[in-house]
């Protein structure tokens, strides 16, 4: 059976070091600031998006371009001691056009006898990071690509993701915003709790003041999750402060597997916005999730 090698895009957002030690291939999104395409992670930081959003500059974001992913697949197939199936995860398709680029390479590529299973998570962030590393750890116990992108959609679909934002602004800039739109009208002092559902940005509800925001993002956290072991990522953009009480609130009543609290990249957060608090939680592995 063919070794499996795991894909995904930058926006997974994985603590440094973990896509290395679990031999993940990371393709990049790009930022444009100003007209200009900065790689994410590399050519631009989250606080210089967050600064720029703040000041009212313009800033956008770009996919990779199918003929990147295609040449990330043949240099993956071409290192590799022995055959490889490649599984390749990415996020939300109603949310970027990744996973569409990535399915036109794998079309591309597969003329060369290189099979590539792509994987739509319908999430973003961490919750597309937990999923990826759901399919590595099934890629490193030797199963089979079937398997791998089994594993990785699996993990997705039982990850809820939700997120407190200072501002639908931004999201209505990108037209990522969805049926959340229905909180537009609200008056600024308002602030919107959203979830995301089957890949799309959803309304929950609004609520009066941040403090209470995130007071009630932290109540809907726990009702979903219960009574799971579930591992859990808390991450915003030029709130860590807010980021880290949350966190706090959450490993006091949540069944921790592990905890982790970052700043958001910068693709996300260009779309988000600055003050951006989202959680995501996973089942842990053993409870079924990965």
């Amino acid at each position: 059976m063919a070794r499996v090698l795991v894909v995904t895009d930058s926006t997974s957002y994985l603590p440094d070091g973990v896509a290395r030690d679990h031999g993940l291939i990371v393709v990049p999104l790009q930022v444009v600031l100003d007209g200009r395409a900065l790689t994410e992670g590399v050519e631009v930081t989250s606080a210089e998006v967050a600064a720029a959003l703040s000041a009212g500059r313009q800033v956008t974001t770009s996919r990779p371009s199918p003929a990147l992913f295609a040449a990330t697949y043949r240099q993956a197939a071409g290192s590799a001691d022995g055959p490889v199936d490649i599984v390749s995860v990415h996020l939300s398709g109603d949310l970027s056009g990744t996973v569409d680029a990535a399915r036109t390479a794998a079309r591309e590529v597969a003329t060369d006898g290189i099979t590539v299973r792509v994987v739509d998570s319908r999430t973003i962030a961490l919750g597309l990071g937990f999923a990826t590393l759901a399919a590595a750890r099934a890629a490193g116990r030797g199963q089979s690509s079937d398997r791998v992108a089994e594993a990785a959609a699996r993990c997705a679909h039982n990850t809820g993701t939700w997120l407190y934002v200072d501002t639908l602004e931004y999201l209505r800039r990108g037209g990522r915003i969805g049926a959340a739109s229905a909180f537009l009208g609200s008056a600024l002092s308002v602030k919107p709790l959203l979830h995301l559902v089957d890949g799309r940005i959803e309304p929950v509800e609004r609520v009066r003041t941040s403090s209470r925001a995130l007071a009630r993002l932290e109540q809907l956290v726990a009702t979903a999750v219960g009574e799971r072991r579930v591992d859990v990522g808390v991450q915003h953009l030029g709130a860590a402060a807010r980021a880290e009480e949350l966190a706090a609130r959450l490993a006091a009543r949540l069944t921790l597997a592990s905890l982790v609290v970052s700043e958001v990249g910068t693709v996300i957060g260009a779309h988000a916005g600055p003050g951006l608090v989202g959680v995501v939680a996973a089942p842990a592995e053993q409870d079924g999730g990965r």
